[in-house]
């Protein structure tokens, strides 16, 4: 699995959008930087993806976050890899017993397919939108990573990157 995490809030981004000839679409704008963070973990070979809404990130968050991908996986072993975030490689991290952890090469977030999902996120859920508060935010995001989750063809076909999905996988 590949794990990441995005960072979403009030704060809008303008994006391509149709209207009407001779018309200028309007989009409003929000200057309060408040932000809440999408933990996700994507299996590129086969589309399955965990997520997990949280308040910050850090070393505990991302500790309960690697609990939980552990939680639903109860019966494999994971390997999961990350980048080199300054919460990924504290002290204070928690791994559970049955993951394994592996780092990519500093600033190279071309190499994590889980940075796809963000974008499409971003697009399809938060395009030109202008949030009231950080709840809206939250139940905006939850339904976004519901859907992504329940679709495993989409997700796979984002992050399946052909130099990660022709690795063979043994289940021994």
């Amino acid at each position: 699995m590949f794990q990441d995490e995005g960072r979403f809030g009030l704060l809008g981004s303008p994006r391509r959008c149709w209207a009407p000839r001779g018309t200028r679409p309007t989009v409003g704008a929000r200057l309060e930087r408040k932000y809440i963070y999408a933990f996700g973990a994507v299996s590129p070979h086969d589309g399955v993806l965990d997520s997990l809404v949280l308040p910050w990130v850090s070393a505990e968050t991302m500790s309960l976050f690697l609990a939980e991908v552990v939680r639903r996986h109860a019966d494999e072993f994971v390997f999961m890899v990350m980048d080199q975030a300054g919460w990924h490689i504290a002290g204070e991290l928690i791994v559970p017993e049955n993951m394994r952890l592996m780092f990519l090469p500093p600033y190279s977030p071309e190499l994590n397919p889980a940075e796809h999902l963000w974008e499409a996120l971003r697009e399809q859920c938060f395009a030109n939108h202008v949030f009231r508060n950080l709840d809206a935010v939250q139940d905006t995001l939850a339904a976004g990573l519901v859907q992504l989750e329940a679709d495993p063809i989409r997700t796979q076909s984002m992050t399946g990157f052909k130099w990660i999905t022709s690795i063979r996988l043994n289940a021994s």
